[in-house]
């Protein structure tokens, strides 16, 4: 997993829900844990663009609900800066669902919408089925 250049603000914190953006089988997630963050004590975690979270399915496939789930965030409606001064964000908070959290691979075939350069650098199978990249 490469490091990301951009300083990402950790907008989504424990208990958000996020969208499915890919046919993996989850539309709505809620975020359980994030995976690598350090932070202060007793302070709620919190994910960014191509962060790794752990999730739990509210809707979607009915073999799918109520499971737990590895995701990558792949948009957030916080912006954030690149490290050329340019400012992003999307529309909705979106996640994908991962099949191989160590490798990376994800459980769908297609992602729908865009997703954050910052993803596709850090997760190259992502950005394999990715439509777009902004």
């Amino acid at each position: 997993m490469k490091d990301v250049k951009a300083h990402v603000s950790k907008s989504l914190p424990i208990g958000a829900n996020v969208v499915g953006a890919d046919n993996g089988g989850a539309k709505i997630m809620r975020i359980i844990s994030v995976k690598g963050f350090k932070g202060r004590t007793r302070k709620l975690m919190a994910a960014g663009v191509s962060d790794r979270i752990k999730a739990t399915v509210i809707s979607g496939k009915p073999d799918m609900v109520h499971k737990l789930v590895d995701a990558v965030i792949v948009r957030q409606k916080k912006e954030f800066e690149r490290p050329n001064g340019t400012k992003v964000k999307f529309e909705d908070n979106a996640a994908i669902v991962l099949k191989d959290p160590k490798l990376g691979l994800p459980k769908g075939t297609l992602i729908k919408g865009p997703i954050a350069k910052e993803v596709a650098v850090r997760w190259p199978a992502v950005a394999k089925i990715a439509t777009s990249i902004l």
